[in-house]
């Protein structure tokens, strides 16, 4: 079965890549879909954070079987498009539940062969969130194990400028 775990990723954190390495392993395929949200400002753009993720799958390994696409418009939408069966939300907090659940509720009216598969965020990633990391980032704090490796230093100098 093919999955989506789709996001803004702006950019990709450790939380994400656990979420996307878990999937994989349970999926024969998953896709990442950046999804271009005109209400968010984002820093990176869309092709920036596509690369940052394909450099974070290539040091991560093992994800031989994630592809990762930019898209726009109805999510479940785009899943439907690129044959996913399953979506992948990642739950860090009572708050992402409720969002999720109603954005998971909308998408089985919207298309009720697409399944949603809450993955509850590690404890030691349950903080983490693109937007501390801009926080932390824009105040000099290191964000050392909090971004892969892969793009630590492209995030650190591109939020410090």
């Amino acid at each position: 079965m093919k999955a989506c775990y789709p996001g803004t990723f702006d950019p990709i954190t450790i939380g994400h890549m656990d979420i996307i390495t878990r999937s994989a392993r349970m999926f024969e395929e998953v896709e990442v879909l950046i999804m271009e949200n005109p209400r968010k400002k984002c820093t990176f753009s869309a092709e920036e954070r596509k690369q940052m993720i394909e450099d974070c799958l290539k040091e991560a390994g093992g994800c031989d079987n994630v592809r990762v696409h930019i898209g726009t418009g109805l999510t479940v939408e785009y899943a439907r498009k690129l044959g996913c069966g399953v979506i992948i939300r990642g739950i860090r907090a009572v708050s992402d539940y409720e969002y999720e659940l109603q954005q998971a509720t909308a998408n089985m009216v919207l298309a009720e062969e697409v399944e949603t598969l809450f993955l509850i965020a590690r404890p030691l990633f349950s903080f983490l969130s693109s937007s501390v990391i801009k926080e932390i980032a824009l105040n000099n704090g290191s964000i050392e194990n909090l971004v892969p490796h892969a793009i630590e230093q492209k995030v650190a100098e591109k939020l410090r400028q």
